[in-house]
């Protein structure tokens, strides 16, 4: 019988049930990329129908990877997501490279730019935020933003460290609230705005040729980054209740319902500006609101955005530090990331060490630099995990069998690397980047094994 003050045997408490799971689920998909990256995608594509089509086509991947994850969770229940699959499946060389990159990528730099991206709509609705008279000239506004948005940081990670109920209550709220403002401003959109159908058969002929796929290929990766995160409630495994039901349905409804707001959120955009407005702008939503009602509510409109972007950012900072914890726990990463905190029972220093990390990176990037190093960082490791599923069935490992097998994950698997493969071609110097943050941790997960064998054999 499960119990949700039961201890696991590493310290963290099951407590969370399907709903605060799907909730992370959700918060953790939906956060900047949606509100940022259409704009970008319409000025590389020009094809509004296109545009859609590949937002469909991402979640239909994302889809077949929560498929995949699904059945990986329920057999290895743990924290740490691809971390603990990657070590438990193959080798820990491969999980501490996935924890790694996860250390810098995939939670760091997505709470970096959640801040980044709250800044940037607060201020575009509240200007005066920007001068304040502490300094003279533009470095004042440069500088309020960088503080604005470490403040947010500081402040979600000091709510975080109190622990995983009060957390999750945090994040059901700021889930809620931002699902509720996707569907009312569809809903309000297309029932009351001045937009245009026609918008769906502007733009231009698209060119199927080598660029015209690289252009498709990197599109994709940014797609694949606004859809990050339908494995979420996999880095918390060992927090979760009934695992082997939960965890699985959670990734599924989750992914599923985010892959229909994207369209529907999509579909209003479009509706809102002809395609050759829509090209390149990064705070698209409140463009389509400005169109659709005039400026004053695009005022009203990036508060809004601003704030739901508190629950991604939010989502981040549960699920980062679990990883980090996985790994001092297997001795892969320093000792203090292990401990769990006496009164709140979560990893306190690793969700400060996130913190510190994400403001570090707030302070010397921008929101452009961040997305393709993080979209081609997050692809990796994921398609990795999903060949798991395949030595699960092998060697009758799996306790949940979830259906789409095998074709659920040979799909994830081809078009990722399919997807990587052409935005390197299209973006060579950030996909480098990314190469190399991976090729770095080699020398690393040496060093720590290394020393803690020299540990072991000084005792």
């Amino acid at each position: 019988m499960e119990s949700a003050q039961i201890n696991t045997d590493n310290g963290l408490e099951r407590k969370l049930g399907l709903f605060p799971l799907t909730n992370i689920v959700v918060a953790n998909m939906i956060g900047a990329g949606i509100f940022t990256t259409s704009g970008l995608l319409m000025g590389d594509l020009r094809n509004p129908l296109l545009m859609i089509l590949l937002w469909i086509a991402g979640g239909i991947i994302a889809l077949c990877g929560a498929l995949s994850y699904g059945e990986l969770g329920a057999a290895i229940p743990r924290a740490g997501g691809e971390y603990a699959f990657l070590s438990r499946l193959f080798h820990p060389v491969l999980g501490f490279l996935s924890g790694w990159v996860s250390f810098f990528v995939g939670f760091s730099a997505p709470i970096a730019a959640s801040a980044i991206g709250f800044t940037e709509y607060l201020t575009r609705a509240f200007p005066d935020l920007l001068s304040l008279g502490v300094f003279e000239g533009s470095f004042e506004a440069a500088f309020l933003k960088k503080f604005y948005s470490i403040l947010i940081i500081v402040i979600f990670t000091s709510i975080h460290v109190r622990g995983i109920v009060f957390g999750a209550r945090v994040q059901n709220f700021l889930t809620i609230l931002k699902v509720a403002l996707i569907v009312g401003l569809v809903f309000i959109g297309f029932s009351l705005g001045k937009g245009s159908f026609e918008h769906f058969s502007q733009g231009s002929d698209f060119s199927f040729d080598f660029g015209g796929w690289k252009t498709i290929g990197l599109s994709l990766m940014w797609i694949m980054f606004a859809y990050s995160g339908w494995n979420a409630s996999a880095y918390i495994g060992s927090e979760i209740k009934n695992p082997s039901r939960n965890l699985p349905r959670s990734l599924i409804v989750g992914t599923g319902l985010v892959l229909f707001l994207y369209f529907c959120l999509n579909l209003f955009y479009i509706y809102a500006i002809p395609p050759e407005d829509m090209g390149g702008v990064i705070s698209i939503g409140g463009l389509a609101v400005g169109n659709l009602f005039g400026k004053s509510f695009e005022s009203i409109l990036s508060v809004m955005i601003s704030f739901a972007l508190f629950s991604s950012l939010s989502a981040f900072i549960i699920l980062g530090p679990r990883v980090y914890y996985s790994m001092a726990k297997d001795r892969h990463f320093f000792k203090f990331a292990s401990e769990v905190h006496k009164m709140y029972h979560v990893p306190s220093k690793s969700i400060i060490l996130q913190g510190a990390i994400a403001c570090v990176m707030v302070l010397f990037g921008t929101f452009d630099q961040l997305l393709t190093y993080m979209g081609f960082s997050l692809g990796i490791f994921p398609i990795l995990a999903v060949f798991g599923v395949f030595k699960l069935r092998r060697s009758n490992m799996s306790k949940y069998k979830l259906p789409g097998f095998p074709i659920a994950p040979i799909i994830y698997i081809l078009t990722g690397v399919t997807i990587l493969t052409l935005a390197f071609f299209e973006r060579p110097v950030e996909s480098s980047i990314a190469i190399l943050t991976v090729i770095v941790g080699i020398p690393v997960y040496l060093f720590f094994k290394k020393r803690y064998e020299m540990k072991d054999f000084s005792e």
